[in-house]
C-alpha cells in the first residue's frame, strides 16, 4: 500500500511531500531522546535536589531535660498534677464522668462512656463532640483527652469510690456463672421454708427438667432464701431434677441447721444458691 504524496506551496515554491512513515520516524526518535535524557539527568543528579540526603540523627534527652520532664507529673496524684511544663494538661472541671472506655490500639482511636451533669451516659467516638465546644481527643487506658477552645483537658475514670463489698455482689438480682448466691442474713427455719415456699415440677416436652420455685404467704421467707421471681431449681447437691420426687427429697432435705446446695436457672443463667437453715 502507498501513502499518497502531497505538495505544498510556500511563497511561490512547491515543498517535497514528506513520506508519513518518515514523520513517525522522526517523533519516534524524538521521544526516545527525550527518555534517554531523563534517565541520565536522574543517574548523575543526587537523591535530594539540595544535596546529599542523610537519615536524621536519634534525639536523646539529656539528665536534665529527662528530670523536668518526670518533675511535671505526678503518676500516683494526677487531680494535683504539677502543672510546670509549658502547654502542659490539666484535669478538666467540666460537670463530665467517665465510666468506661474502649481503645483501639491498631488504629489510635477509641470510644469512651461519658454521663454529662444530668447522669445520662452516652457513647462517644473521638472525634466527636461531647459538649457544646467539647470534642474527644483521645483514648487512653483510664482518661480521655478532650479539646475546648484549642486547649486540652484530661478526664479520668473515678476510682476514688471504694469496692462493693462481695456479700453485696452475691445478693444481687444476677451474676455471673459460678458465682454462689447466698441467702440474706436474717434467720430462715425450716417450718418458715415448708409454709411459704413451694416446689412444683416443671414440664418440658413431657419430661420434668426442674422445680418451679414460688412464694407463699410471707414472700419474706422467699427471699430470705435467696429466691426470686421466676426461678427454677434444675439441680440440688449437684444432682439434676428429672423427676416429681425430687421435689419430695427435696422437702426431706430440710433440716434444721442443714445448708442445701442447689442450682437455680434465673434468666437463663445457672447459679449454684446456697439454703442455710436455722436451728
Amino acid at each position: 500500500m502507498r501513502f499518497a504524496r502531497e505538495q505544498f506551496v510556500f511563497s511561490g515554491k512547491r515543498l517535497p511531500a514528506v513520506p508519513l512513515h518518515d514523520a513517525l520516524w522522526w517523533a519516534l526518535a524524538a521521544t526516545i531522546a527525550l527518555l534517554a535524557a531523563i534517565l541520565l539527568w536522574m543517574v548523575v543528579t543526587p537523591v535530594s535536589p539540595l544535596g546529599a540526603w542523610r537519615p536524621a540523627e536519634v534525639r536523646v534527652m539529656s539528665p536534665a531535660a529527662r528530670s523536668a520532664l518526670f518533675a511535671s507529673f505526678d503518676p500516683f496524684n494526677r487531680a494535683n498534677a504539677v502543672q510546670t511544663a509549658p502547654g502542659a494538661q490539666s484535669v478538666t472541671a467540666l460537670a463530665l464522668t467517665l465510666y468506661g472506655v474502649r481503645v483501639n490500639a491498631a488504629t489510635g482511636g477509641g470510644s469512651a462512656i461519658i454521663a454529662g451533669a444530668d447522669g445520662i451516659q452516652q457513647v462517644y467516638r473521638v472525634g466527636t463532640e461531647v459538649l457544646p465546644g467539647v470534642l474527644l481527643a483521645e483514648v487512653h487506658f483510664d482518661y480521655v483527652g478532650l479539646t475546648r477552645g484549642g486547649t486540652r483537658e484530661l478526664l479520668y475514670i473515678d476510682q476514688s469510690k471504694p469496692a462493693p463489698a462481695a456479700t453485696t455482689l452475691t445478693q444481687s438480682a444476677a451474676g455471673p456463672v459460678g458465682q454462689t448466691v447466698q441467702a440474706a442474713p436474717d434467720a430462715l427455719t425450716v417450718d418458715a421454708v415448708r409454709e411459704n415456699i413451694s416446689f412444683a415440677p416443671r414440664n418440658e416436652n413431657g419430661r420434668v427438667t426442674g422445680l418451679q420455685v414460688s412464694a407463699g404467704a410471707n414472700p419474706a421467707a422467699f427471699r430470705a432464701a435467696g429466691f426470686q421471681p421466676g426461678d427454677v431449681i434444675t439441680a440440688v447437691g449437684g444432682k439434676p431434677i428429672t423427676g416429681g420426687a425430687d421435689a419430695a427429697a427435696l422437702a426431706a432435705r430440710l433440716q434444721p441447721g442443714q445448708s442445701i446446695a442447689v442450682t437455680v436457672n434465673r434468666n437463663g443463667q445457672q447459679l449454684p444458691l446456697a439454703i442455710s437453715l436455722s436451728q
